[in-house]
């Protein structure tokens, strides 16, 4: 019987999604299951308050979670009904949810249809994408250098799964029309709308009009002469201009003195992240624009949050202070710079200039989150970069990225300091030097860090920040809990494990092998922190290396399935649920 594309992307989907719903144990789906044995392997019997029951396939894994879905399906008995569809399962679970979380199964499924649409656009665009990809940048990723190369990685990376969320090829309320336009997975190019408000109403850090036209002044972009004096411009995402913006002007009072201008004004291209677009003139600047749409769950919410910007700026500050400490780390770990930005008090009159660090026009830069995509021709993006940099080994080449990823990020928890740095925020930036092949990361988004205080007072004496100097109060701790537990989730589990895990699905070593690189680099930092009690590194190989378990991202049900009253997640992307040790030996 022939599989047809969608089929197999419906199949793909359902076993990620009841996955996930495992993984965070959702209405018990693993904690209140009993397994039980048959003929065709192992299946989770879930008993409902009405002797009913609800089996599920499952296999062995050990990523996050000891199992997951084997097949697509959920059984129900008494009647021996097989759910094979997204509804069907989601109902059935709902109804074993309390009341009043049934609200976030609908919305959940929503998510479902989206994910659904999406990879049916990206299988009917695929062979489109690949050939304007190739007449852009030519027919080898390997070879597509720059800051403009690096937004054709960006396309491959959103066609790419996301490691844990299971919906996240999906954005919600976007149209297929609008997707094509404006989502990185179809490698769009568009105007930017701009906005003229009061300077009086704006807080703004390193932004003024400049002579390239980078950020215009009013009567650049055909307003009136005079409000050069009395208006700063704001860039505009134009599904934003072309929606909730006057929303947004209405309820800060400021309709009536903004000025929305007519003409368009530069072209964009969007990044990976699609609310953050570079400028296809100045491919080195990128600017984050907020948009009034979700992805990774219904409450993550892509506006942004004026105060991010500020925490943003205070934790780039932060980061070259310790990297001025650690020599090692200056020619190798690089940083965006997002020190200028402009808000008028709402979370979506706002906007963030990036600035990429200069020197990388002859080097090939590729977000983490896009060496597992398919370049085109099929093969995965990390063998198309091996061949190129590492003799055709792709461990190799992940071999370096663990060594100094983490060594940097281990260095930073020596400080007290974990970073929100997940495979979006990472690029790597690979080029020869001195006839050898060089691995680099170019870091960003730095405004979602935990802190230990008494850690980092240690470390930095004087030149320590305290929490005034960030604008989100969750930031800091006394404890290294909330650090470890963002280590463990972002760089331990997306950042390597994934990659593990990942190049073993697709066969390019023995799972076991490629864990024990994991393993013995995370190993190789920790040391180099000391394990002496009360030491960095004794609390990571305690906490992490030696845990029998680890802390694992509830994304589906702090992002989707339940509100923060009712799951208490003070920051749905830092709620936690917990899963095996994968690094331990024997595992």
């Amino acid at each position: 019987m022939t599989v047809t594309t969608e089929e197999a992307s419906r199949t793909d989907l359902l076993l990620r999604v009841l996955s996930a719903l495992l993984r965070e144990d959702v209405v018990g789906l693993r904690s209140r299951s009993t397994p039980v044995e048959e003929p065709d392997g192992t299946w989770l019997r879930l008993t409902a308050a009405d002797g009913g029951a609800l089996l599920l396939p499952v296999r062995a894994d050990g990523f996050q979670c000891a199992t997951a879905a084997r097949l697509p399906l959920l059984r129900r008995e008494p009647d021996g009904a097989e759910l094979t569809t997204a509804e069907g399962i989601l109902d059935a679970l709902a109804a074993l949810a309390d009341q009043e979380d049934r609200a976030g199964f609908a919305a959940f499924l929503d998510e479902c249809h989206d994910a659904l649409d999406a990879l049916r656009l990206h299988a009917e665009t695929r062979d489109e994408i690949a050939g304007l990809l190739s007449a852009r940048h030519g027919d080898d990723p390997a070879d597509w250098t720059g800051p403009a190369g690096g937004l054709a990685h960006d396309t491959l990376a959103a066609r790419a799964d996301h490691p844990v969320y299971p919906t996240a090829r999906g954005r919600s309320g976007l149209t297929p029309r609008q997707l094509r336009q404006y989502a990185p997975e179809f490698h769009p190019r568009f105007p930017l709308r701009w906005l003229a408000l009061p300077k009086d109403a704006v807080t703004a850090q390193g932004l003024h009009p400049d002579r390239d036209g980078v950020w215009p002044a009013p009567s650049v972009l055909g307003l009136p002469g005079a409000l050069d004096a009395s208006h700063l411009t704001l860039p505009v995402h134009p599904l934003t201009a072309e929606g909730p913006l006057r929303e947004a002007l209405r309820a800060t009072g400021l309709d009536t003195k903004a000025f929305l201008a007519d003409r368009p004004h530069l072209q964009a291209v969007p990044t990976l992240s699609m609310r953050t677009v570079a400028l296809t003139a100045h491919p080195r600047v990128h600017l984050k624009l907020p948009l009034a749409t979700s992805t990774l769950g219904l409450l993550n919410r892509r506006t942004i949050k004026p105060g991010s910007l500020c925490d943003g700026a205070a934790g780039q500050r932060l980061l070259e202070t310790v990297i001025a400490r650690e020599p090692r780390f200056r020619g190798t770990v690089l940083h965006a710079d997002e020190t200028a930005f402009a808000h008028a008090g709402h979370e979506l009159l706002a906007a963030l200039r990036r600035i990429l660090p200069a020197g990388l026009d002859d080097a090939v830069v590729v977000p983490l989150a896009g060496l597992l995509g398919r370049a085109p021709g099929g093969r995965l993006v990390i063998d198309r970069l091996a061949d190129r940099f590492y003799d055709g080994d792709p461990l190799a080449l992940l071999d370096a990225l663990l060594t100094l990823l983490l060594d940097w990020q281990t260095t930073l928890f020596g400080y007290g300091i974990a970073l929100e740095s997940h495979q979006q925020n990472i690029s790597l930036v690979l080029d020869t030097a001195a006839g050898s092949p060089r691995l680099r990361l170019l870091l960003k988004d730095n405004d979602g860090p935990r802190i230990n205080a008494a850690r980092l007072r240690a470390a930095l004496g004087p030149d320590a920040p305290g929490p005034a100097a960030f604008d989100d109060r969750r930031i800091f701790g006394d404890s290294d809990g909330p650090v470890t537990d963002l280590f463990t989730t972002i760089t331990v589990h997306l950042c390597a494990g994934a990659y593990a895990f990942g190049l073993a699905a697709h066969g390019r070593a023995p799972l076991e092998r490629l864990l024990a690189l994991v393993r013995d680099r995370l190993g190789e930092a920790v040391e180099r922190l000391g394990t002496r009690p009360g030491q960095p590194g004794a609390v990571l190989r305690a906490q992490v290396l030696d845990a029998p378990r680890l802390p694992v991202k509830a994304m589906v049900t702090a992002g989707t399935l339940l509100t923060k009253a009712r799951s208490g997640a003070a920051d749905i992307n830092k709620h936690y649920t917990t899963g095996p040790n994968y690094l331990l030996r024997g595992a």
